[in-house]
């Protein structure tokens, strides 16, 4: 049986290869499973269970943890929006001081460690060089 892929799982798989080849040893890159995809009264009680653990709604796709930095990186296709909860997430670790960014490609990606100061091993492809 062949897997269905879908366009924002094909970009995160895409950021996470490039993000271990680009960042030093050592760093962290984390994926939050945030949500049951099983609908219906048992997928309701299974995230209930979960937000009781502690997720917390609107949390971004990836967290990259290197050298003292935080960065939250949330995934989206061309067209995809964010929800209202992740506007709240974003404003909420932006205001601590926390970096984030939207990521719609792997340009996007890569970007965004530069803007945000990471030391990589390779030069961002929109022209912007790591520190």
């Amino acid at each position: 049986m062949k897997r269905r892929g879908t366009p924002e799982a094909d970009l995160q798989r895409a950021v996470v290869t490039a993000l271990r080849f680009a960042l030093p040893k050592g760093t962290i890159i984390h994926h939050c499973a945030n949500e049951v995809t099983e609908a219906g009264p048992r997928g309701a009680k299974r995230q209930a269970i979960l937000v009781g653990m502690g997720v917390y709604p609107g949390f971004a796709d990836l967290m990259v943890l290197c050298a003292g930095r935080v960065l939250f990186l949330e995934l989206k296709s061309l067209k995809g929006r964010l929800s209202p909860a992740q506007e709240a997430f974003r404003d909420a670790v932006t205001a601590q001081g926390f970096g984030w960014a939207l990521v719609r490609s792997l340009d996007d990606a890569l970007g965004a460690l530069a803007d945000h100061r990471f030391t990589t091993r390779v030069a961002s492809p929109t022209g912007r060089v790591t520190p």
